[in-house]
């Protein structure tokens, strides 16, 4: 089973930018699509954005026209892009997809 390692969390300030990464340990190419979903304290876990094989991308209202999401398949590696973060985006973040394995995540802080 492909199992996933997410990196690039940290602490910034409201209006700042983080860039994720995905690390899965085996091909994604075929997986279809691939998604980063997060989950913030005593709530349950969202969808945040998914990706297809083919490129195409879907986005919560609540993250429209701030975060992109994208992949390399021949990095086998899912990025999302962060920008313009609020408060309300604190939360642990993780990808995946399916017949994936769920990671440890990454925590993302934003402060205001």
């Amino acid at each position: 089973q492909v199992q996933v390692v997410e990196s690039g969390g940290g602490l910034v300030q409201a209006g700042g930018s983080l860039r994720l990464s995905c690390a899965a340990s085996g091909r994604i190419f075929s997986i279809n699509p691939m998604g980063w979903y997060r989950q913030a304290p005593g709530k349950q876990r969202e969808l945040v954005a998914t990706v297809t094989t083919g490129g195409t991308t879907n986005y919560a209202d609540s993250v429209k026209g701030r975060f992109t999401i994208s992949r390399n398949n021949a990095k086998n590696t899912v990025y999302l892009q962060m920008n313009s973060l609020k408060p309300e985006d604190t939360a642990v973040y993780y990808c995946n997809g399916a017949g994936i394995s769920w990671g440890q995540g990454t925590q993302v802080t934003v402060s205001s």
